[in-house]
């Protein structure tokens, strides 16, 4: 698509938005752990600071477990369930997950912002998460094949979120 293509998109999509009152595309990330170390939270903020309306974006930690690994799994995704609502389209972050460019995750989120679904991106434990929310995920997104710290991933699934946001609306911020 032209840059004049995505732009006219851009615009009817901001009309439908006006005409239906739809205010916000809910991104909800879900993670284990403790609350955002300070340069972690400054990056976050810089980041979602930059977001627009129809994307909302918050954090929601569940606490992690230490009670061995399956037990863990198990109770940490227990709680990270509790979180998802049924209209969820779940986005779980793993490595053997499936790699998007940035292009190809900003198509993935236009596509379910046009459906007005809502978006829960989920990260597990250190230990992963169990079977039911495996299959509970309607994506497995890997953001590489190697195995980054979680303070990291909230900090690079936010710029790939704002990143998503300018490719989508055509605006210069990624450069093919």
């Amino acid at each position: 698509m032209t840059r004049c293509g995505r732009q006219a998109t851009v615009e009817a999509r901001r009309t439908t938005i006006a005409i239906l009152g739809v205010l916000a595309l809910s991104l909800r990330i879900i993670t284990v752990g403790k609350r955002h170390e300070a340069w972690v939270a400054d990056g976050i903020d810089r980041f979602a600071k930059r977001l627009k309306k129809p994307y909302d974006l918050a954090f929601k930690l569940v606490p992690h477990t230490a009670s061995g690994e399956q037990r863990s799994r198990d109770e940490e995704s227990a709680a990270i369930m509790k979180q998802l609502r049924s209209s969820d389209h779940v986005m779980l972050l793993d490595e053997r997950g499936k790699n998007f460019t940035s292009p190809q995750l900003a198509g993935h989120l236009q596509r379910l912002y046009d459906t007005s679904r809502n978006v829960a991106l989920v990260i597990g434990g250190a230990y992963g998460v169990n079977d039911q929310l495996r299959a509970r995920a309607d994506t497995v997104w890997s953001l590489s094949n190697l195995v980054f710290p979680h303070q990291l991933v909230r900090l690079m699934v936010t710029e790939q979120i704002y990143r998503a946001q300018e490719i989508s609306a055509g605006r210069p911020y990624h450069h093919q």
